[in-house]
Formats: structure tokens, C-alpha cells, sequence
């Protein structure tokens, strides 16, 4: 019993020590905040491409996490970059792999695509 106590605190500890180091290297855009920067920014979609397909946010280019790691050529270290996933751990995970690679102005979209309520395309 002793030791499954242990092994919560730590992971509970370790999911704390996460959320603080990336809330350093990255900002979580309410939906308003993210609307007044991404038209000036690198906006990415980092889910598959059937999920982008079926629905995404104007503008967005589709860069799967799966993939991100041999396309980030396709994108600028100079310009701001806006992700997001259909929740927000996907894009956290693109944001720390960004960061690894020299990128600083990371921003990931509160709630992901689920909450968004602003302009859709479709691709179906």
C-alpha cells in the first residue's frame, strides 16, 4: 500500500513539474487571444489529416505531431506559431519539440479545436 501512495505522489508531482515547465515556454491563448494573433502568425493544425479534412480553422496549415519532427522546414523560427489539436495535449507536445528546435514565440489554443466556435473549413 505503502508503495502505490509513493508512486501517485510521484506522478502527481511529475504532472505538476510538466504544466509549470511548459506554461514557461509556451502561452495558452483564451479563443479571443488567439483570434487577434494567428492571422499574423504560422497558424499549424497538428492532428491527422482526416481530422484537419473534416473540419478546421480558417487559415490553418496541417502539420501532424506525427510528422512534425521531418517538416519543420515548412516552418519559420522567426514568426510567431499558433498550434492546436482537437483538446491541447497534441500541441503542447508540437510546442516542446518546437521549442528543442529553436522556436520562442509558441502559443496553443485553450480547449483545442473542440471549443472553437469561430470560422470552419471544411475539406469533405
Amino acid at each position: 500500500m505503502t508503495i502505490f501512495l509513493i508512486i501517485i505522489v510521484l506522478l502527481l508531482a511529475f504532472g505538476i513539474f510538466r504544466y509549470y515547465r511548459n506554461r514557461s515556454f509556451v502561452d495558452i491563448l483564451t479563443e479571443e487571444q488567439f483570434i487577434e494573433g494567428y492571422r499574423k502568425a504560422q497558424l499549424i493544425d497538428v492532428r491527422e489529416p482526416q481530422e484537419f479534412d473534416n473540419g478546421h480553422i480558417l487559415g490553418a496549415r496541417n502539420i501532424p505531431i506525427t510528422q512534425m519532427k521531418q517538416r519543420l522546414v515548412e516552418m519559420r523560427t522567426d514568426k510567431p506559431v499558433y498550434l492546436y489539436c482537437q483538446g491541447t495535449s497534441r500541441s503542447m507536445r508540437a510546442a516542446n519539440l518546437l521549442r528543442k528546435n529553436g522556436y520562442k514565440d509558441l502559443n496553443v489554443l485553450q480547449g483545442g479545436f473542440r471549443k472553437w466556435s469561430g470560422r470552419v473549413k471544411t475539406n469533405n
